[in-house]
């Protein structure tokens, strides 16, 4: 039987399309659905782009949808899923979207394993101090005996502290099997028996902190977790513990981090800030205990392709009648990502 073809329409930003659907995208989703004309459009109130919206059946959005709003949503009348080719759904999604009933899914789980990759290299990065030793080099460069004044440089028997059991955090947690560590998670939405079936331990907050070599943070940006981690916190951290944020930059406070760096008794690799970038003026670019990166740990390049597979094997299951595989709701976006 040939499967029925619905109307979809790609919503987000030129650069986005072309990197999330080359040729096997575009493939998958002739054969999925009609793609309705204009192919994808970064804007949803032309004239062009209601008469796409207006007979569109699903949605692939991604970075640079605008938001669903009620006016926008008042155009598509047809329209029963939209399929998140990328990870959070907050810029995207309103109260009207949820009261008509429409599917929303996120690849948020696909953009989770870089995230983890980076993440899990960081932490060893950390136990080697490798990315502050490489900074002391450009400095010492006659011998290594500045090694020394770095401490103990070894992984074995570390205390990795994962502060949220997210999606990221739970791959973590089970990539860090393959090392000889302690893992502690601090959450208080995880279910202990989860956390332990991830080879990890579930405790408070503040045992966490006191116990961790590397401080590594997985939760999102929500309005109970601003600057989560702030001096109280940062103070409970041994010497010479490391701060890993590949989360979101809000959950950290800039300042209290700034104090502990400059003094020399936390270290710290950091993909996020806040605010994102930092301001030139922030003595955390020029401190030789601190790694900053351009917020490079998600899905980018290829890496961003297989989220696009995911929305698309999302669309598949819709027209086959199958549940999907990472449905949000807004009870669900009240606590996650």
């Amino acid at each position: 039987m040939t499967r029925r073809r619905p109307r979809a329409l790609l919503v987000m930003d030129g650069p986005t399309f072309r990197t999330q659907f080359h040729a096997p995208q575009l493939r998958r989703l002739g054969e999925l659905a009609q793609a309705a004309d204009p192919v994808c459009v970064d804007e949803l109130d032309s004239p062009d782009a209601r008469r796409a919206l207006r007979g569109a059946e699903v949605l692939l959005t991604s970075w640079g949808c605008p938001v669903l709003t009620a006016e926008r949503l008042a155009a598509a009348p047809e329209l029963r899923a939209v399929f998140h080719c990328a990870g959070t759904v907050r810029p995207l999604v309103s109260e009207t979207l949820w009261q008509r009933g429409i599917l929303v899914t996120t690849a948020a789980d696909d953009n989770a394993v870089p995230v983890a990759e980076y993440t899990l290299a960081a932490i060893v990065f950390a136990g080697k101090k490798a990315p502050f030793l490489a900074q002391d080099a450009r400095r010492h460069r006659a011998d290594w005996s500045y090694r020394a004044a770095r401490g103990e440089l070894s992984n074995r028997g570390r205390v990795i502290g994962l502060v949220g059991f997210s999606r990221v955090g739970r791959r973590v947690a089970a990539m860090l099997r393959a090392l000889e560590v302690r893992v502690l998670v601090a959450d208080p939405h995880a279910d202990a028996a989860e956390v332990r079936a991830a080879g990890a331990e579930l405790v408070p907050l503040p045992d966490l902190l006191r116990a961790c070599d590397v401080l590594s943070l997985h939760l999102p940006a929500l309005p109970s977790t601003g600057n989560l981690i702030g001096q109280r916190e940062l103070a409970l951290l041994r010497d010479g513990a490391t701060v890993i944020n590949t989360a979101r930059g809000a959950v950290l406070d800039t300042a209290a981090l700034e104090r502990e760096c400059a003094r020399g008794r936390l270290d710290a690799i950091l993909d996020v800030t806040e605010p994102e970038p930092l301001p030139a003026a922030s003595v955390l670019y020029d401190l030789p205990n601190v790694m900053i990166t351009p917020h490079v740990a998600g899905s980018l390049g290829s890496e961003a392709r297989r989220m696009s597979d995911s929305a698309l094997e999302e669309l598949a299951r819709y027209l086959d009648g199958r549940p999907p595989r990472s449905p949000v709701t807004a009870e669900r976006l009240r606590v996650s990502a």
